[in-house]
């Protein structure tokens, strides 16, 4: 994920942190802390004890012990992901890293057809640890009620860990919802792909999601409540994205790169003027083209490249001056979801296609398109 910092690697599996966790920490203390008092109260009933607020209330206290449960929260939430991370691991999938962000966390999986087996026990991790770890803060509340002499202190630890506990209660509460792609929407996914097709039970837990999403941005507009609105324009954009996701998945399997590449390849070389290049653009109705030297691919150039440079500058430019050098490339035995997956994630619309360091073909966007409408109506 872009824009995150690598902090370290619990169980061979990369942590970073993205910078949004560094604008949601402030938000949530001041949040917290304005709010101490409430809170004290709400605690003070749900647990049953009674909470000593001079340390908690006094000064800046209130402020710092809101970024100790924030940072707490997210600790909490790390845990969750961790969760798992842990179980598909060990279920054989591949975990590229877990991302804390601004809304929890992330773990970056390898992508794979989902398995009802394997997701179910994987999606329940997350919130059972959650619970465990409520379960666990709410009972440290009673031990620090009943064995700190100092009231005072007491109170503090009281706070902090009563106020984890029913976060976490919360977030193992809210993870459950069906509303996908949350852990409920994915064990609604596992339980219903036992019964039906898998792109079915994805579509239905897909428009179960969205149906939640529309819930909490009405919810979140008449309470006036932006964080309410935010999950809401998340879920609803997770439930579409992994529905599309699963259909290429599906439209996909068993394909290869040969299936969709043209064998056939124009190609320019590193001297050609960039004028040149966009007349050829014209008469191949190309909008890229690898870039060969003596027989080897340096580079390839787009017509994105070119709209880069005025059009009076590329009057004296060659490909050489613009092209992308070192491009990716794929062999024809390459699974042609890999290109798809390339081409989103580098925002480029073609791979050349290589064999012994020899150009064999090349494979774009409108190949994989047309590969999947055929299918779709195969």
């Amino acid at each position: 994920m872009e824009a995150s910092l690598k902090i370290g690697t619990l169980a061979g599996i990369p942590v970073k942190l993205h910078w949004s966790f560094l604008l949601v920490i402030p938000l949530f203390a001041w949040i917290i802390g304005s709010q101490i008092e409430l809170t004290v109260e709400l605690i003070t009933i749900l647990f049953g004890v009674s909470i000593d607020q001079t340390l908690i209330v006094a000064g800046y206290n209130p402020y710092i012990l809101g970024t100790v449960v924030a940072l707490g929260l997210f600790v909490g939430v790390f845990v969750h992901e961790m969760a798992h991370s842990l179980i598909a691991k060990a279920r054989g999938i591949k975990i590229h890293s877990i991302t804390l962000l601004i809304l929890g966390g992330v773990s970056q999986m390898e992508e794979t057809m989902p398995d009802p087996k394997v997701e179910l026990p994987m999606a329940l991790a997350g919130p059972l640890m959650s619970l465990v770890v409520g379960v666990v803060c709410g009972a440290l509340v009673y031990v620090f009620d009943a064995v700190v002499p100092d009231l005072a202190i007491a109170g503090v630890l009281v706070f902090v860990f009563g106020y984890l506990g029913l976060l976490n209660v919360l977030l193992f509460g809210f993870n459950l919802l069906p509303a996908f792609p949350m852990d409920g929407g994915r064990v609604l996914r596992a339980w219903l792909a036992r019964r039906m097709p898998l792109s079915r039970a994805t579509r239905i837990a897909a428009d179960v999601g969205k149906a939640f999403a529309v819930l909490f941005g009405i919810v979140g507009l008449l309470l006036l409540n932006p964080i309410l609105i935010i999950i809401a324009f998340f879920i609803y954009i997770g439930a579409s994205q992994e529905a599309t996701s699963l259909r290429y998945n599906i439209l996909l399997q068993d394909v290869t790169v040969a299936d969709a590449m043209s064998s056939q390849v124009v190609t320019v070389e590193p001297e050609m003027p960039l004028s040149r290049v966009i007349g050829m653009m014209y008469e191949t109705k190309h909008l890229g083209f690898p870039v060969m030297d003596r027989g080897s691919l340096i580079g390839i150039i787009a017509l994105a490249d070119i709209h880069k440079i005025s059009p009076i500058d590329r009057e004296a430019m060659q490909v050489r001056d613009v092209m992308t050098r070192s491009p990716a490339t794929l062999p024809p035995s390459a699974p042609l979801l890999d290109a798809l997956r390339i081409m989103s994630g580098r925002d480029i619309g073609r791979i050349p296609v290589v064999t012994d360091d020899a150009l064999v073909g090349i494979v774009t966007r409108t190949d994989v398109l047309r590969v999947m409408e055929l299918r779709e109506e195969a």
